[in-house]
């Protein structure tokens, strides 16, 4: 089941606190259930994917191409479409609903987010510029990136040259983020730190691609328990 993922809704950050006093602060999930609308062979495609249906939709937004659509797959109206590529379809079969429970015993995701968009913005702000001489000599520039090109030769900006421009709006992923809980009863997701993205934005949750084998905070709490406890008893 870890093949797919699921779209959740950024809500907000808080913190979780453990029996230790230990304080960590997560980002949480509000998370949508997935319906298997199309199971795809690879006998009629070349590959074995999973095509799910997101959030709900009012039908006068369809087309009338997506109304026969899902006239056809004899199910609700979907707002978004997503395909995955799985090993094997056996498990999956149109119609099938999947929530938070694909995450039962993952330990860490990764998510895939929009960015908060910052609009038109000076290099100092999108490249951390130092900015030009603050003092005498320097004329209306003091923010101004400096030299922008050569001269004659080449005589062009080449492309990727950092200057002024359009910041954040762009799509982001974020690796092995750990999962502190699930709220399978309210369906809410709550990972550790910050992930990208303003309040109410969108962020695609699936299983971590990298092999982890590094503790998550519950572990790390359990072992120094056990150390200490260890100790104790040397010390009796």
């Amino acid at each position: 089941m870890s093949e797919i993922a699921l779209i959740g809704k950024k809500i907000g950050m808080t913190r979780e606190f453990y029996k230790t006093g230990q304080l960590v602060p997560v980002t949480v999930l509000k998370m949508e259930k997935a319906r298997v609308i199309h199971v795809i062979e690879e006998d009629k495609r070349g590959y074995k994917a999973v095509q799910l249906g997101f959030g709900k939709i009012k039908n006068s937004k369809l087309t009338k191409a997506m109304k026969g659509f899902y006239a056809k797959k004899n199910t609700e109206a979907k707002k978004k479409l997503k395909e995955f590529r799985v090993e094997s379809t056996e498990n999956y079969k149109e119609g099938n609903e999947f929530g938070l429970e694909i995450f039962k015993d993952i330990k860490f995701v990764d998510t895939k987010s929009k960015t908060i968009g910052k609009g038109f913005a000076g290099a100092m702000k999108r490249h951390n510029f130092g900015g030009l001489r603050a003092s005498h000599g320097v004329s209306v520039s003091h923010r101004s990136h400096g030299s922008t090109g050569q001269r004659q030769d080449p005589g062009k900006v080449f492309k990727g040259k950092k200057m002024a421009g359009h910041m954040g709006d762009k799509l982001r992923t974020m690796q092995n983020i750990e999962i502190i809980r699930a709220d399978l009863e309210n369906e809410l997701l709550y990972l550790k730190g910050s992930i990208p993205g303003s309040k109410n934005s969108e962020v695609l949750v699936k299983k971590s691609v990298k092999n982890i084998k590094k503790l998550t905070v519950t572990e790390k709490i359990d072992a120094a328990i056990k150390v200490k406890n260890a100790e104790d008893k040397k010390k009796k």
